[in-house]
């Protein structure tokens, strides 16, 4: 069987699995459920809780006002055999302003507790840092690609998971080595961007951008030690997350995650990231701490 085409499932139909996961459904006030990733094993991904709780913050709050950052903290794995229900908290609804809590929990215990502000959108003074000189998305090849080249060298019960098609396609600009890693600076940059367009939701825009905020990030404090949890027995895991959302974008067009790890140390590593749309702008910043443990 091709490993890429054509028995994959079709673009439009990935996307659509996205949209349904992150769209979170109202149970009661302030209560909110977040879907099962489908065929989804193990822990759940750090990135859709994240997601699904920005999508509760933002549901409870009333337009014009839009999410423009959140802080998370991770206390527990969520387990992919159950959904997981959010209860939201309004701390404060002004004119400008409003803040929200979110307590993301499964089976009575909290996973992942979440602080989002919004702000209603007004012009004032700007500046920027410019983006990284890099080669542009039509340049390089997706991690996909990549990774089926070296099919041979990936064990076998981690080859479903390494090569499944995914609906947000990842174009590094410096591939890593997964079997041979090597010791580099602690910098890193990828183009992404959803496998389908989507519709105008500029919400669900926001919400896949912070549910890709949480892939690659962690990897980069680990660059400068020649170490995965492929080829070590590497332990790792978000603590917190933060994201800050600075400019409109759309999810469906390229992005570009430019990262940097300026410390480590204490099983504990400090990532973080910068992402620009194709014409330069800055739309969001990311910073994220994560366990590194190196286990005997």
């Amino acid at each position: 069987m091709d490993l890429l085409t054509p028995h994959d499932t079709a673009p439009e139909a990935l996307v659509a699995i996205l949209v349904d996961l992150l769209d979170v459904e109202e149970i009661d006030t302030d209560l909110f459920r977040g879907s099962r990733q489908p065929g989804g094993v193990g822990r759940v991904f750090g990135g859709q809780v994240i997601a699904q709780a920005l999508q509760t913050a933002q549901r409870s709050t009333e337009e014009p006002k839009v999410a423009h950052s959140l802080h998370a903290y991770f206390m527990r794995p969520g387990d992919e055999e159950h959904p997981i229900t959010y209860r939201v908290v309004r701390d404060f609804d002004g004119r400008s302003f409003a803040t929200r809590r979110v307590i993301a929990s499964q089976r009575g215990q909290p996973i992942l507790s979440l602080t989002a502000s919004l702000q209603t959108p007004e012009d004032g003074l700007h500046h920027q840092d410019g983006m990284p000189d890099v080669p542009g998305p039509d340049e390089l090849r997706s991690e996909r690609e990549l990774r089926a080249e070296m099919i041979n060298e990936i064990p076998e019960k981690w080859r479903p998971h390494m090569l499944r098609p995914r609906p947000i396609e990842f174009r590094p600009v410096h591939a890593r080595s997964w079997f041979r890693p090597e010791k580099r600076e602690p910098h890193q940059a990828a183009w992404f961007r959803l496998v389908a367009p989507i519709g105008n939701d500029a919400a669900m825009h926001r919400a896949i951008l912070a549910y890709a905020s949480d892939m690659t990030l962690l990897g980069t404090c680990t660059l400068p030690h020649g170490v995965n949890w492929m080829t070590h027995k590497l332990q790792t895991a978000s603590l917190d997350h933060a994201l800050w959302l600075h400019e409109p974008f759309r999810a469906d067009e390229w992005l570009l995650y430019a990262t940097d790890s300026p410390w480590a140390g204490h099983a504990r590593g400090f990532n973080r990231g910068r992402i620009y749309a194709q014409d330069g702008r800055l739309v969001a910043s990311v910073a994220q701490e994560g366990l590194i443990r190196l286990r005997d």
